[in-house]
C-alpha cells in the first residue's frame, strides 16, 4: 500500500497543537463544568487553600486536586482567562495524541501511526473534550499511558512499563479518582484471563515498588482531604461522585443501556464509516495479541459505563484511544468509498447551516424560555465570516473527494483536518457567544460593583469567574443585586436592570 505523501505526514504531525490550542480561548467558559472547575481553582488563589476546592464558597467534591494544581499554573501565568483554565487540557489532549502515534509506531508501523495520530486529533469527541476546562482530557491521557505500558509490560516481562503504569495510575487516581485504577486493572485482568496468564496478572499487580510509587503519589492528598473534611469527604467524593454515579443517575444524566453505542460513531466522526470496517474485523483481531487487548480495552470500557446509572457522551472516550488504534490499523479495509465519505459531508454540512438550525429552534416550542431567548441571538450574533469559512470548508471537502487521487485514509484525514479547523476557529467561538456570551458580559459589568450578588435559581459558575469574586446561589437580600434567567425572574418584588439573551441582573427591592 503507498505511504502517505511527505506533505500529508506533516500535515498530520502538526494537527494536535492546532487542533487543541488554535482559539483556545476564543469562547467563554461554558458552564456548569468548565465554569465549575475555573471557579474552584480561582478560589484556591482568593482562599490561599490549595488543598481543598471549593465553589462558590461551598465544597466542591466532584474530583481529585491534580486538574486544579494545573489550572492554577497557567492561572498564574496567564491569570484568569480562558486560554488559561484551558490550557492543561489542550496540553493534555496533545500528549494523549503523540502518545497514541507512539505506540502505533512501535506496533503497527509508521504509516498507520500516522492514521492512529490524525484519527485521536481531528474525531469530534476528543477535539471537544481536549478543549475544556475539565478534568478529562488529563485522565484520557493518563490512562492511555497506563494501558500502553501496561502492555509493554505483557509483551516483554520487562518491570519498567509496569512501574511507569503505577506511575500514571497514581497521577490519574489524583485526577478522578477509582477510575483510573479500574479500567487498567479490569482489561489487563480480562486480557490474561483470556490467554490463561492470570496467574502473571496476580503476579503484576502485587508489584510492591509499583505499589510503593502508587501510594506515595495518591496518599498524601487523599489522607490530608480526609484529616480536613471527615465524613463530608467520604460523602461527597466516594459516595455521590463514584459510588451514586455508577449505581444511580446523578443531575439528570441518564440513559438507556444502547446509548453508548449510538455515542461512540458520533464521537469519533468523520472517522465513522473506519470505524464499522474495522468491527467487521473484530473476530479476526482476537488471534493477535495487541489487538485482541485493545478490542477488550474499548468493549470493557462501553460494557461499563452502559451499565451505569450516570451517562455522559465523554465517559466513553475512556474506550476510544484503542479505536484510533483499531480503526488505523485497519485503515486499508474500506473496499466503497462513498460510504466514508458521508460522515465529514455530514458534518461540515451542519457547521454551514447551524446558525439557521438554532434560529429556527429558538422560535419553536422545544425546551425551555431561557434557551430560547439564548439561542434567539443566532443570526445577530454570527458573521459573515463564520457563512464563508464553514461554506469554504464544506466545498473544500467536495473538492477533496473529487479532485484528489489519494487512498480513502488519506482523503478523511484532510476532512479530519478541514472540520478540527472550522470546529476550534468558527464554530465552538459562536456557540459560546451564543450559549456564554450574556453571562460572561454580566460578571464582566458587575465586577467593579462594590455590594454582593447572587445567583437567584440560577446554576452559571462561570459568572464568578468573571465577576472575580464569589456569587453564591440564594436570594438577595433586601436591596442587592442578583443575576437569573428570565425564565425564573420573580413575579414582583425586583427591579429587572438589564437583559440579555435569556440572562437577567435584577435588584430585589429595598426594606
Amino acid at each position: 500500500m503507498p505511504p502517505a505523501p511527505a506533505w500529508l505526514r506533516w500535515l498530520i504531525l502538526a494537527l494536535p497543537p492546532a487542533a487543541f490550542l488554535l482559539c483556545l480561548g476564543s469562547a467563554p467558559l461554558f458552564d456548569v463544568d468548565e465554569g465549575a472547575f475555573s471557579e474552584a481553582t480561582r478560589e484556591m488563589f482568593e482562599r490561599g487553600d490549595f488543598l481543598s476546592t471549593y465553589l462558590n464558597g461551598e465544597h466542591r467534591f466532584d474530583k481529585p486536586i491534580l486538574i486544579y494544581w494545573l489550572q492554577a499554573l497557567g492561572y498564574l501565568i496567564f491569570g484568569p482567562t480562558e486560554w488559561a483554565f484551558r490550557l492543561p487540557s489542550g496540553l493534555a489532549a496533545m500528549a494523549w495524541c503523540y502518545a497514541t502515534w507512539h505506540f502505533a509506531r512501535e506496533r503497527f508501523g509508521p504509516d498507520a501511526a500516522l492514521a492512529a495520530l490524525a484519527i485521536a486529533a481531528t474525531s469530534l469527541g476528543p477535539l471537544i473534550i481536549g478543549r475544556a476546562a475539565t478534568a478529562d482530557a488529563l485522565l484520557n491521557l493518563l490512562l492511555a499511558l497506563t494501558l500502553f505500558d501496561a502492555w509493554r509490560h505483557l509483551e516483554s516481562g520487562r518491570r519498567a512499563p509496569l512501574l511507569r503504569s503505577f506511575l500514571w495510575m497514581g497521577l490519574g487516581a489524583l485526577t478522578k479518582g477509582p477510575i483510573a485504577l479500574l479500567v487498567p486493572a479490569a482489561v489487563t485482568f480480562l486480557y490474561c484471563v483470556s490467554r490463561g496468564q492470570w496467574r502473571r496478572w496476580l503476579k503484576s499487580i502485587s508489584d510492591p515498588l509499583g505499589w510503593l510509587i502508587f501510594l506515595l503519589l495518591v496518599v498524601p492528598w487523599y489522607a490530608m482531604a480526609l484529616e480536613i473534611h471527615g465524613q463530608l469527604f467520604i460523602d461527597g467524593f466516594i459516595l455521590r461522585h463514584n459510588v451514586q454515579r455508577f449505581s444511580g443517575t446523578l443531575e439528570g444524566h441518564g440513559g438507556s443501556i444502547t446509548y453508548y453505542l449510538f455515542a461512540v460513531p458520533l464521537l469519533l466522526m468523520p472517522w465513522t464509516g473506519p470505524l464499522f470496517a474495522a468491527v467487521r474485523h473484530a473476530r479476526a483481531d482476537i488471534g493477535t495479541g495487541v489487538r485482541r487487548f485493545l478490542w477488550i480495552w474499548a468493549i470493557f470500557v462501553i460494557a461499563f459505563f452502559s451499565l451505569s446509572g450516570t451517562k455522559l457522551p465523554h465517559y466513553v472516550l475512556y474506550g476510544c484511544t484503542p479505536l484510533f488504534l483499531l480503526v488505523a490499523a485497519h485503515r486499508w479495509a474500506p473496499t466503497r468509498t462513498w460510504p466514508h465519505w458521508i460522515a465529514p459531508f455530514v458534518l461540515l454540512t451542519i457547521y454551514a447551516v447551524l446558525p439557521w438550525i438554532l434560529a429556527l429552534l429558538s422560535s419553536s416550542n422545544l425546551g425551555d424560555a431561557y434557551s430560547r431567548a439564548q439561542l434567539g441571538r443566532a443570526l445577530t450574533a454570527v458573521s459573515p465570516i463564520y457563512f464563508l469559512a464553514t461554506a469554504a470548508a464544506l466545498v473544500g471537502w467536495l473538492a477533496v473527494i473529487r479532485v484528489l487521487a489519494l487512498p480513502v485514509w488519506h482523503k478523511l484525514a484532510l476532512a479530519g483536518a478541514l472540520q478540527a479547523i472550522t470546529l476550534v476557529a468558527f464554530v465552538v467561538p459562536f456557540a459560546g457567544e451564543l450559549a456564554q456570551g450574556p453571562v460572561k458580559r454580566a460578571g464582566l459589568a458587575l465586577r467593579d460593583v462594590a455590594e454582593p450578588v447572587t445567583l437567584l435559581s440560577y446554576t452559571a459558575p462561570s459568572l464568578s469567574v468573571y465577576r472575580q469574586a464569589i456569587t453564591p446561589r440564594r436570594q438577595p437580600e433586601p436591596g442587592q443585586l442578583a443575576v437569573t434567567r428570565i425564565d425564573r425572574l420573580p413575579a414582583e418584588g425586583y427591579d429587572t436592570l438589564s437583559v440579555e439573551g435569556g440572562v437577567a441582573i435584577i435588584r430585589r427591592h429595598g426594606p
